[in-house]
């Protein structure tokens, strides 16, 4: 285990800097297929956490102003500036040439020893990982893609197929659904240890991939809210999805060179340490709300925070030890994270914001508070102290107000508790407008406005004629506000 999340943690990192060479995203070096499954598992849940935790989360918690940037791409995404040669090693190497290629490979090799326990996980992540990347960049190769010398020029499947299916393309959700009908088959090799998210507990993966349904259709309620009704209360009548913190989907890091949270390492060891600080604008968010958190989720080594506000281009604060960042609750106290990917707050935070525009089954006002006390319960805040937070701040917990007023407040919520998700936070921001954000200092980027979406990287506009140039201001399918 540790020599396999050594190898992960120093490819991360290694591809975290700039890289010349080109790699087909189809085929792989690495040749998995001849791995068994208690090796692929952990390589491919560890490489979800980095396509989720490394460079990505720190454009995403950029943008909608968790982080501001100090220097290098950092100090871009802040004043919305992107193009074609951002992201190429997380699209190439934690995405395509990482997690997905290796579910693909624990697929093929938990059928060969008649593993549905491995192969359905495989699916559930594999579904995540799509999901992430057709988030970021829209249009994506889905079903071509993985084919090696087979299809060495992928089509790009359009995200509403991708999502929902059509021109004989599997669904997100139906991947997901097959993934939990082998989780309900006997297997004759079950994980253990290599599951690094729940030591080999079923149960707790079939709750994981019911709630991964759940955020599918969250993500996609406003351009199709049918749809998204129809599972949202298929989950709700099934009663088994992610209500315990326990169960949250998180993927924990080792704590030795090799093996860290990349969160950590960009951080507090790489050479990236000083690229960025917690906004001015997120403590001042959390303070205004008396928010107990604060303490928790920010460094402050001077006993004040040190921060800068979006977009600054002044003299920054010095030295730079003194600058708040990411606590231990994102990093983990010596990098082991954990990386949360899908929550019990999360969940309820979608619950709430479904029962309350979409109608679903349940009370909005019951999960908007059962997310507040999971996030902070997570924290690490006691029962008494959540109480006393409630009892003294009974207008930030309780919907009182017009639906648009109640949905401000979920959203809200839903961003601070997401803290450290960036991805997750400017996915939620692109499709709700919630919370609502000012713009960034001095920003440029296309018309000065915050991106929308990750624009394709140069390699594959070079070397698949299927991608076209589509700028950072044009919505994904999804994003209709």
């Amino acid at each position: 285990m540790k020599k396999l999340l050594t190898y992960i943690g120093a490819a991360a990192l290694l591809t975290s800097t700039a890289c010349s060479e080109f790699l087909d995203i189809n085929d792989t070096p690495n040749n998995p297929i001849t791995a068994t499954p208690d090796v692929l598992l952990p390589t491919a849940l560890a490489g979800s956490a980095f396509a989720n935790a490394n460079e990505l989360n720190r454009f995403g918690s950029t943008i909608v102003s968790v982080t501001a940037g100090a220097g290098n791409a950092p100090a871009a995404y802040d004043i919305y500036n992107l193009d074609g040669a951002n992201f190429g090693n997380q699209w190439r190497f934690e995405i395509y040439n990482g997690a997905l290629i290796t579910y693909d490979a624990l697929i093929t090799s938990a059928d060969a020893v008649s593993s549905s326990s491995y192969k359905g996980i495989a699916k559930i992540m594999k579904a995540y990982t799509f999901a992430l990347t057709t988030d970021v960049w829209g249009d994506i190769p889905y079903s071509e893609a993985l084919r090696g010398s087979e299809i060495t020029q992928p089509r790009l499947d359009s995200q509403q197929n991708i999502y929902l299916g059509g021109d004989g393309i599997q669904s997100l959700f139906d991947l997901v659904r097959e993934g939990l009908a082998d989780l309900n088959v006997a297997s004759n090799i079950n994980p253990g240890v290599d599951d690094l998210v729940y030591g080999g507990n079923i149960d707790n993966w079939k709750r994981a991939g019911n709630s991964l349904l759940l955020k599918l259709a969250n993500t996609i309620s406003r351009v199709n809210p049918a749809a998204a009704t129809e599972v949202i209360n298929q989950v709700i009548a099934g009663n088994n999805y992610i209500v315990a913190n326990n169960q949250n989907l998180n993927v924990r890091f080792g704590t030795s060179v090799g093996s860290r949270s990349p969160i950590y390492e960009w951080t507090y060891v790489s050479l990236f340490q000083n690229d960025m600080m917690i906004s001015t604008r997120f403590v001042n968010l959390l303070q205004s709300k008396n928010d107990p958190r604060l303490n928790i989720f920010v460094t402050r080594p001077t006993g004040d925070f040190v921060t800068i506000d979006n977009g600054f281009r002044g003299t920054l604060p010095q030295p730079q030890s003194t600058w708040s960042r990411f606590s231990s609750y994102v990093t983990g106290a010596s990098g082991e994270g954990p990386v949360r990917l899908v929550t019990n707050a999360q969940t309820s935070f979608i619950l709430a914001e479904s029962a309350l525009v979409l109608g679903t089954t349940g009370n909005a006002q019951d999960y908007f508070q059962a997310g507040i006390r999971a996030s902070m319960t997570d924290a690490g805040l006691t029962a008494e102290q959540i109480d006393a937070y409630f009892a003294t701040n009974l207008a930030e917990v309780t919907l009182t107000g017009s639906q648009a007023e109640n949905l401000e407040k979920i959203m809200t919520q839903k961003y601070i508790a997401l803290y450290g998700n960036g991805l997750e936070q400017w996915n939620d921001y692109r499709r709700t407008g919630f919370p609502a954000l000012q713009d960034h200092q001095n920003a440029v980027g296309i018309d000065g406005t915050r991106p929308v979406r990750a624009q394709y990287i140069n390699e594959e506009i070079s070397r698949n004629p299927n991608f076209e140039i589509v700028l950072p201001n044009v919505r994904v399918w999804w994003d209709i506000d």
